[in-house]
């Protein structure tokens, strides 16, 4: 099959979007590939001048139709929805072309995603929460496909003694900084902990984690070897309290996928995935994290035990080959 997909290609970083046009090939179908943020005007203008905004957002959409009318795939998937109109979903599929639409962000800029909606011939969904969205308003046609893992970038790897000094601690946290993470996380403050990622300089001054936090944006390869030589691997999920999240972060896949044992909030679409204490281990608050922490730390063959078998889950049933093999049976379903 021929398959257009239209995201998001940072182009400094490997980021979903890669696994997923790669997840095609493996499958043995031949990528279309459409980056949907490859606008002519500076982000900085376009959020001053709204029609320059909407002018430049028109032309996006005018290429990717016009990519269709000329390669004419077999199928069309449209990962986050964000900045493809209605208008668009229509001329795609005035072409016979089936168009599918998979969510990946928190529901905060939903808008043009519900009004192309009915357009869509299915509605995957990353997390529950834009599927419960979508049922509330009646549609049928929606399906939860979570991220997933891309085992030839997360795996095991073997390290040599500088890069197990360099990266290697008892607890380690990788992610962007939001409050509701720092707060958590300085429950385990005065314990061996590594963290990195963008945005840790706003942790508050008299915060214990201030030393411990390195303010980078990393790619793959770096913190892949973070998972490897660190014992604990924490996650903690995105929540404002005001706008809905349940989806599974692609770094639990990620981390697991890597050999990592998994210390993660009690998410619930990740608590629908994963067994506790077999695949992974949840935690229910701060005072939680520290306590089971500390026990996993001091039992390292029933740590060891549920990384393997943490890992050995999501390589069989959690990869983006996994993902796009059960949407296209699907899509071809009708």
């Amino acid at each position: 099959m021929n398959i257009l997909m239209a995201g998001y290609h940072n182009p400094n970083f490997v980021n979903t979007m890669v696994y997923r046009e790669e997840a095609i090939g493996y499958l043995g179908h031949r990528l279309i590939s459409f980056d949907d943020r490859s606008f002519l005007i500076p982000g900085r203008i376009r959020s001053k001048v709204s029609f320059l905004h909407q002018w430049d957002l028109r032309r996006l959409n005018s290429q990717l139709v016009h990519l269709v009318k000329d390669k004419r795939p077999d199928a069309c998937f449209i990962i986050g929805g964000q900045r493809v109109l209605p208008a668009t979903v229509q001329e795609i599929k005035k072409r016979g072309v089936p168009a599918a639409l998979w969510t990946t962000d928190v529901p905060i800029d939903f808008k043009n995603i519900l009004e192309a909606a009915p357009f869509y011939d299915q509605l995957f969904c990353a997390g529950s929460e834009a599927a419960d969205i979508f049922h509330a308003r009646g549609f049928k046609n929606v399906t939860l496909v979570p991220f997933g893992c891309d085992p030839n970038y997360h795996k095991q790897v073997t390290l040599g003694p500088a890069e197990q000094k360099q990266y290697g601690h008892d607890l380690v946290f990788i992610g962007s900084y939001y409050p509701n993470r720092g707060k958590l996380l300085e429950a385990v403050a005065d314990l061996d902990i590594g963290i990195w990622g963008p945005y840790w300089q706003q942790l508050p001054e008299n915060s214990l984690l201030k030393k411990k936090a390195v303010n980078i944006k990393m790619n793959y390869d770096q913190w892949v070897r973070i998972y490897n030589a660190s014992k604990i691997n924490i996650v903690v999920h995105y929540q404002d309290d005001k706008v809905p999240c349940h989806q599974a972060s692609p770094k639990l896949f990620e981390a697991m996928a890597c050999g990592s044992f998994v210390l993660c909030d009690r998410q619930k679409d990740a608590a629908v995935l994963f067994k506790d204490k077999y695949h992974l281990v949840f935690f229910d608050d701060a005072d939680d994290l520290r306590e089971k922490a500390a026990y996993y730390l001091g039992h390292e063959e029933e740590r060891k035990l549920i990384a393997y078998q943490g890992c050995r889950e999501v390589l069989a049933r959690h990869t983006y080959q996994d993902r796009f093999r059960q949407m296209l049976e699907i899509l071809q379903k009708g």
